[in-house]
């Protein structure tokens, strides 16, 4: 054995950490292969009292390590993470904050999922058999997850959503290049504009991955431009966060395939939690899902949630559903990250 290759089986990584100043400690996972960096330590001292309250803290002032985290080097265009915080109200086990290419969300399923599991097996909860309950404070309202568990191992992660609502049915929006574009317009913890894509002759494929994320950016910037958002109460939830497409799945027993594009440009690698609610609510409302009865949906690659109406609720003025939103994730890494005082990439960079 050379004596390089001696030292380098031999690295003290303590020793290597010393030089540099922290930057966070991460978990990396993954949901239905959309991946999510949970953020353990190194938080930004977030003082406000909500969790809203931390998000715009964050936006105004703390905005530069999302983008350490996020954007390249460290991360990618297509790059999900939240930070955990302390729970808002009192019968909560923690908070979360959801952030990506291009901010903060409001609401993420397969965050949700992904730190349910994680906080079972990091036994941040007690671990109750057969199934263990977590709730968390999101900038949309409190989320309670369920995580399945047998013989002291997590198994299979739900969540019941915040009330899910339908703004508008069978609206129309103009592209730059005249085409009108049918959609609908529904609320699942975030806004989406609903689109079939056989109607672009779009076909949901990996092949068109390029093609799926020019549309969908063309279609949330014509529908954001032509109306407002209308959450009855948190006028920070009113924006539109993502395009999804929709079309029939070739699977036997999956409903349709679903491609969220959101944020800038990115395209969500699992069905999408926030997404699917949405899409109950919809379905809901057209009399083509009772409640008790889910369905399930496939994403761009191959993997599944299922998402059930639970209940029905007033919202407002709006007739909402609760809809719990089915998947599982995985966890993929762990990360200490730094910053070097003369790296030439201060806040990271983005070229797409």
């Amino acid at each position: 054995m050379s004596k390089a290759f001696e030292k380098i089986r031999n690295t003290d990584l303590e020793q290597l950490r010393a030089r540099w100043s922290k930057l966070a400690t991460c978990i990396d996972m993954h949901t239905g292969g959309e991946p999510l960096r949970v953020v353990i330590d190194g938080t930004p001292p977030l003082t406000g009292t909500t969790i809203l309250a931390k998000r715009r803290q964050m936006i105004e002032q703390f905005d530069s390590f999302r983008k350490l985290l996020m954007w390249e080097p460290r991360g990618h265009a297509d790059m999900y993470g939240c930070l955990l915080l302390p729970p808002e109200r009192p019968d909560s086990d923690f908070g979360v904050l959801f952030m990506h290419n291009e901010g903060y969300s409001t609401m993420c399923g397969h965050a949700t999922l992904a730190i349910a599991k994680l906080a079972v097996l990091m036994q941040w909860v007690d671990l109750e058999e057969p199934v263990t309950t977590i709730r968390i404070d999101a900038p949309c309202g409190q989320l309670t997850a369920y995580c399945e568990a047998k013989n002291s191992q997590p198994g299979q992660v739900c969540f019941d959503n915040v009330p899910s609502f339908v703004q508008a049915l069978d609206q129309e929006v103009i592209l730059p290049d005249g085409r009108r574009v049918p959609y609908d317009l529904a609320f699942g913890g975030a806004f989406y504009a609903y689109v079939d894509a056989r109607q672009l002759g779009l076909s949901l494929q990996t092949a068109n991955y390029q093609e799926i994320i020019r549309l969908g950016r063309e279609i949330k910037q014509a529908v954001a431009a032509s109306r407002s958002m209308a959450h009855p109460f948190e006028a920070d939830l009113n924006f539109l966060y993502g395009t999804i497409f929709i079309e029939p799945s070739e699977k036997a027993g999956i409903h349709s395939r679903n491609v969220c594009v959101f944020a800038d440009g990115e395209v969500d690698r699992s069905a999408t939690g926030s997404g699917v609610s949405g899409r109950a609510a919809i379905h809901f409302a057209r009399g083509e899902i009772k409640n008790g009865e889910h369905i399930a949906i496939e994403s761009i690659t191959g993997s599944v949630m299922e998402v059930e109406v639970r209940s029905e609720t007033d919202f407002g003025p709006f007739r909402a559903v609760i809809p719990r939103v089915y998947g599982d994730a995985w966890v993929s890494g762990f990360s200490d990250f730094v910053l070097d005082e003369k790296d030439i990439f201060q806040e990271g960079f983005f070229l797409r």
